[in-house]
């Protein structure tokens, strides 16, 4: 069995666009016509770009070889052009690849890719979600009114989740760790009081924040939010920042969680060496793939860490991190985003009940995909799937920011 064709799909979600702009997924199929799926996550260049850096992947490291060889593919990889260090758009472009890999793997034997992993370790996958508008909430004023959002949360806790997600801190910024201006903070503070309220003990806050802060602001903001005792205070400082982040973990009595933007065990293990967070948060689409995050999980387990696989993107994602929570013995809990196109894309192969995924029985990914749903939706706009605003942040008029990328409103 020899990798033999690849087929690359860029998909737009419909508005508002939960999961980013578009979804880069993959499709490989062997010589002897078993398919299998990835999807490479958030790519630094444009789609266009980014379908050629796949390819040359593909051509390069993989084609010709039997998918087993998982390893030596992803060495081949890590060391092209003589590097033999994380390179974002090389190992996003090879995490899809290799994920397809694994899908192709448990298709081969009958069995779903966490049996080919170490085995089951977790029967119910503990789910979690961003806090989204209701059908009666205005989109626009939702993200700066924590009403609405406590009434998101109490929403989410009624279908069974016992962790909620919300970033209402101010603007991810390409100029990097800012100081929170006062009304961030309160209003910080304001959705943190809200939404305890509306949960009480029934579910776990997790704070969101995505770099946004300088070492001494993210001190001040997450000191702000221990009353409210928030499971995570996440990626509270720029990712590049390992020892600085460390030093908001000493000083804020809420655990720190990191880990979306980072890429191979080689980023993740100065965070657990240096003590600056607890929790590890990979994207499969990015990080390397599902060996290379059963990796990090291991590495995590012996310093004693949890794993919460992270997700903002499509649901062939989704399914490789079901696969990996399966397996691995220090989980803490699984992003999710429900969607109708999320549910669609997957013919509602994967799903949350009750607040918990139920990892599948079926071989390989344990999805079904709607290839034509997914060549149905092109995107044919020139922004990235998440982007960093310009300008600074605002300490006269305070900050609003929606939640990831929403497309375009129709």
């Amino acid at each position: 069995m020899k990798l033999k064709d690849l087929d690359i799909i860029i998909t737009a979600p419909p508005a508002p666009g939960w999961g980013g702009r578009y979804w880069i997924l993959v499709k490989l199929t062997t010589d002897d016509g078993i398919t299998g799926w990835g999807e490479c996550y958030a790519a630094s260049v444009g789609p266009d770009a980014m379908r050629a850096v796949i390819a040359d992947v593909f051509q390069r490291h993989m084609e010709g070889e039997s998918p087993e060889n998982i390893e030596k593919m992803f060495r081949r990889a890590y060391s092209s052009g003589f590097t033999q260090r994380p390179d974002l758009t090389v190992m996003g472009a090879f995490s899809g690849l290799e994920i397809a890999c694994w899908d192709i793997l448990g298709k081969a034997r009958g069995r779903p890719v966490w049996a080919l992993l170490g085995g089951k370790m977790n029967d119910r996958i503990r789910a979690y979600t961003y806090l989204y508008p209701l059908p009666h909430h205005d989109m626009t004023a939702f993200w700066t009114a924590p009403v609405m959002a406590a009434e998101a949360a109490s929403d989410c806790i009624s279908r069974g989740y016992t962790a909620v997600k919300f970033d209402p801190a101010g603007p991810y910024t390409m100029r990097g760790g800012h100081m929170p201006g006062m009304r961030d903070i309160a209003q910080s503070v304001a959705f943190c009081k809200a939404i305890r309220e509306a949960v009480s003990n029934r579910a776990d806050l997790l704070f969101g924040t995505h770099g946004q802060f300088s070492t001494a602001g993210a001190i001040r903001l997450g000191r702000a939010l221990e009353p409210y005792d928030p499971l995570w205070f996440e990626e509270p400082i720029p990712p590049d920042a390992v020892e600085e982040m460390a030093k908001v973990a000493r000083a804020v009595r809420i655990p720190v969680a990191t880990g979306e933007r980072l890429t191979t065990r080689a980023e993740f293990a100065p965070v657990l060496r240096s003590g600056a967070a607890t929790i590890l948060q990979p994207a499969l689409g990015r990080a390397g793939g599902i060996w290379e995050c059963r990796k990090i999980a291991a590495m995590a387990e012996a310093y004693n860490a949890q794993m919460a696989p992270h997700l903002y993107a499509g649901p062939i994602e989704w399914a490789a991190n079901i696969q990996l929570a399966a397996c691995i013995p220090n989980l803490l809990m699984a992003e999710t985003i429900e969607t109708p196109f999320h549910d669609a894309l997957i013919r509602s192969s994967l799903r949350v009940e009750e607040g918990f995924i139920t990892p599948p029985e079926t071989p390989g990914l344990g999805i079904e995909v709607d290839e034509e749903l997914a060549r149905a939706h092109p995107y044919t706009g020139d922004g990235l799937h998440l982007e960093m605003q310009e300008p600074p942040c605002d300490y006269v008029q305070g900050n609003a920011f929606e939640g990831g990328a929403p497309a375009p409103k129709d």
